[in-house]
């Protein structure tokens, strides 16, 4: 689904130029265009069309929907800000594009990937869940849970100790519950959570600072990597099965990214500047597995409730490319030290770039505001090559239709 802003109400049907049928839908609602795969009738489009057109002004006025976020680093909204563990996001120059220009505790040089989608459908960012601030009618926003360093394994990230693993974040989510509960009452409560939109992020951290941590790691002796990505699907299927369970019902699941194409991984395990090798291999066998996980949970379930967002995909335009989408350069990172900014941690006393817009990477393992930017507009309006089974305009679409 691509979104456009349309002047007036008006809706037309026509060829795609690969004679597959789409239709044009002109509302007050943002331009919807849907396209129809090539066996469908065109009676279809057409009547699809007419029920975008009828529900536009639902989706305008639709109530304002809950968001949570689980998970690590690329999704923390500053949840370790609050804890004793060097994963912590919590100096400068951390934030330097954030509208205050201090460090927030995001990993990142601005706005992370929950706050873009956050402002996507119109709402203000989450607060992390840890924060003193997340009172009264700021929970009815939702809450960010994430924690950087967990993974999807509880052994996951253990050198940064005192971090929110997956188990304690879903318990801080039940505690969630009570506060709206005990303001809203839990009939309205169970409302809120069922139309919430959920964002996790997990995976990378399972490879990075479990599996390839450390030399002959505990995991790896246990473990072929075959046989240990077989192992960290199942274990996410009962997380996500944990997700449903409590009430969720709209849940995007990301890919772990490019994990050898990192400045990290470039530093460390790169003679030449390619990928490395064992790590890419991780995020291929990782990826597709999920997907195959999530289709399966959708066809239990009988519903698109888990959404597959496969940010490696989108990651990899921009690396292979970086010079298409605006970038220098897409193997140096702004902010840090050594070969490709990627040693150690990005301080005051570390290289930082002047331009952050034209750096993938703003420190040795996530992306800058810009590449965000990328990866959520995907996350919105990207054909099934990144979402799967649809992206979050066409979520939002029949979400609000169905409410009528």
């Amino acid at each position: 689904m691509h979104i456009y802003r349309p002047h007036s109400p008006s809706l037309f049907f026509r060829k795609h130029p690969k004679n597959t049928p789409f239709c044009v839908c002109f509302s007050t609602l943002p331009l919807i265009v849907i396209y129809i795969m090539g066996s469908t009738k065109s009676s279809l489009a057409i009547l699809l069309c007419l029920v975008l057109a009828v529900f536009s002004n639902v989706v305008l006025e639709a109530e304002a929907r809950a968001f949570f976020v689980f998970g690590d680093s690329l999704v923390d909204n500053g949840n370790n800000n609050y804890l004793a563990t060097s994963a912590r996001a919590d100096q400068p120059p951390y934030g330097i594009d954030y509208p205050t220009h201090r460090p927030t505790g995001r990993f990142s040089n601005g706005f992370n990937i929950p706050d873009l989608i956050s402002q996507a459908i119109g709402e203000e960012s989450t607060l992390p869940y840890l924060s003193q601030y997340l009172t009264g009618e700021r929970l009815l926003v939702g809450a960010n849970f994430a924690s950087a360093g967990v993974g999807i394994l509880n052994d996951t990230g253990v050198q940064f100790v005192n971090i929110i693993r997956i188990p304690l974040q879903m318990q801080y989510f039940e505690q969630y519950k009570q506060r709206v509960s005990d303001i809203n009452g839990p009939e309205e409560t169970e409302r809120l959570v069922n139309s919430a939109l959920t964002l996790i992020s997990l995976g990378g951290n399972d490879f990075v600072n479990n599996y390839y941590f450390v030399p002959f790691s505990a995991r790896s002796r246990q473990f072929s990597l075959p046989d240990y990505v077989v192992y960290l699907i199942s274990e996410y299927r009962k997380i996500l099965m944990r997700l449903y369970e409590v009430g969720l019902r709209r849940i995007l699941v990301t890919g772990t990214g490019p994990l050898g194409c990192v400045p990290a991984e470039l530093a460390q395990r790169s003679a030449n500047g390619n990928c490395a090798p064992d790590l890419q291999r991780a995020a291929t066998l990782f990826n597709p597995q999920l997907q195959n996980m999530l289709d399966s949970l959708n066809t239990e379930i009988g519903s698109n409730v888990f959404i597959g967002a496969n940010i490696r995909q989108t990651n990899i335009d921009f690396i292979s490319d970086p010079g298409r989408y605006g970038f220098v350069t897409s193997k140096v990172a702004c902010c840090g030290q050594g070969p490709y900014n990627g040693l150690g941690l990005c301080t005051q006393l570390s290289n930082l770039c002047q331009n952050r817009d034209i750096y993938a990477f703003w420190d040795a393992f996530h992306p800058s505001e810009r590449a965000n930017r990328l990866i959520v507009r995907q996350i919105l309006t990207g054909s099934t090559d990144y979402m799967s089974p649809m992206n979050l305009s066409t979520i939002m679409a029949l979400d609000a239709a169905s409410n009528v």
